[in-house]
């Protein structure tokens, strides 16, 4: 009986786990959601515009200010960029258009 009561608990627990699938544009999404709030800060923004799958290419665009920001570039690379292929390993690359 003891042995039932330790499996029916496993049940339980393994029942009150989610676990959420998603897909790489969402956990880019996501991502993007996080940098948002420091480029608002600044009066900026920034939009996701596509994924590239096969190359490991994302699209976003700069707004507001880091639209003609000269520091846009490195805005780009050392924080989306890196924090991109900290979240989504599957990135490779992070271009503005």
């Amino acid at each position: 009986m003891q042995d039932l009561e330790v499996i029916r608990g496993i049940r339980i627990v393994i029942r009150g786990i989610r676990i959420v699938h998603m897909s790489i544009e969402e956990k880019i999404k996501q991502s993007l959601n996080k940098i948002s709030p420091a480029l608002q800060a600044d009066g900026g923004d920034i939009q996701f515009i596509s994924w590239d799958g096969k190359n490991g290419i994302v699209q976003v665009q700069l707004m507001g200010m880091c639209a003609g920001c000269p520091m846009a570039q490195v805005t780009l690379k050392e924080g989306v960029e890196a924090q991109l292929k900290k979240d989504v390993p599957e990135v490779k690359s992070v271009e503005s258009v």
